[in-house]
């Protein structure tokens, strides 16, 4: 007999291994030759995401917390274990666009809001779809919670480690590591003691999309567009050194666009998310599509050899299927 408790743990581990897939596997790095590299990172996204999701639900908050908390998981990402938010030479983030107090600006526009979707909010959202019976629910107990909590620790530690030999001799000044950790601590106490507890709306029959709700064909190509057209935005490729291809002061254009994207299309999800007409298909169409529009990207800039684009493109196929039979389900 299968157990509310034993249904947990198993989708606490789905969603720990889904989270790495789809925060760097799917965008093309690693390429599929070097999925091993999985293995390394699953402790600290995996845990990092299960973790954020159970202070959620117990704290009865809702998807603005788990974006912030998201955010939080970045910097910590990003700005401790990495420490590529300040580092003048890891992975020439430096020059991309001018330094802004010790941070590398368009570098850190770039993936604090990528971490809080692609590696948080989306993984969240496919789980909480793979097992709408758990979706208000924490997946762990208290010893599942604490030790969740430790293997995060750990892998940021183990992160932090690797780090070293990629960036050998850089250590972000202690005053830089103070203020990441003080954001760290405000999202957090933002997320789980200052946004209002969910709202469950209750079940309500089928609305039409016209509604006020799009189509959830609609919703996926929005999606795709905009997750697209961020990372085309701020991440350079094909050679540029400069977000979307500028030079100079210009950087300037493609940093304030993406920002307006990015703040325009949460906004609009806000609004159809809150409306009757949104239902479980729309929001699956929503991750579905943002994962099409970011793998596409990732076949564009990401591969290194043709069969690098080949097999993630393949991956963003079998993709979307899986995707398909679960909206045949969640219909």
């Amino acid at each position: 007999m299968v157990t509310l408790q034993s249904r947990g743990r198993w989708a606490a581990l789905v969603l720990a291994g889904l989270t790495p897939v789809v925060a760097e596997l799917m965008l093309g790095n690693p390429p599929l030759r070097q999925a091993w590299l999985l293995l390394v990172w699953t402790p600290i996204y995996g845990a990092g995401t299960v973790l954020i999701r159970e202070l959620v639900r117990r704290a009865g908050r809702g998807w603005g917390s788990v974006l912030l908390l998201g955010a939080a998981y970045g910097i910590v990402e990003e700005g401790l274990a990495l420490q590529a938010l300040t580092s003048p030479t890891l992975y020439g983030a430096a020059g991309w666009a001018p330094r802004v107090a010790g941070l590398n600006s368009a570098y850190t526009e770039l993936n604090i809001p990528y971490h809080a979707v692609f590696s948080v909010a989306l993984p969240i959202l496919l789980a909480d779809l793979l097992f709408p019976s758990l979706r208000h629910r924490p997946y762990l107990g208290r010893a599942g919670l604490a030790v969740t909590g430790v293997v995060f620790v750990l892998g940021v530690l183990l992160l932090r480690w690797t780090a070293a030999f990629m960036d050998p001799g850089y250590l972000a000044p202690w005053p830089m590591l103070a203020g990441l950790l003080l954001a760290v601590a405000v999202l957090a106490v933002t997320a789980l003691r200052v946004l209002p507890p969910a709202h469950r709306p209750p079940a309500r029959p089928p609305a039409s999309p016209a509604a006020g709700v799009p189509a959830p064909a609609a919703v996926a190509v929005g999606a795709a567009i905009v997750a697209f057209g961020y990372l085309a935005l701020l991440f350079p490729f094909g050679g540029a050194r400069h977000p979307a291809f500028t030079q100079g002061g210009w950087v300037a254009v493609p940093m304030v666009a993406a920002a307006l994207l990015a703040v325009a299309a949460g906004l609009l999800v806000r609004r159809w998310a809150a409306h009757g007409a949104w239902r479980d298909l729309h929001g699956l169409a929503l991750a579905g599509g943002a994962l099409a529009g970011h793998t596409a990207f990732g076949v564009l800039a990401n591969g290194d050899t043709v069969a690098d684009r080949v097999g993630l493109a393949v991956l963003g196929l079998v993709t979307a299927g899986l995707l398909a039979l679960l909206a045949r389900r969640t219909r």
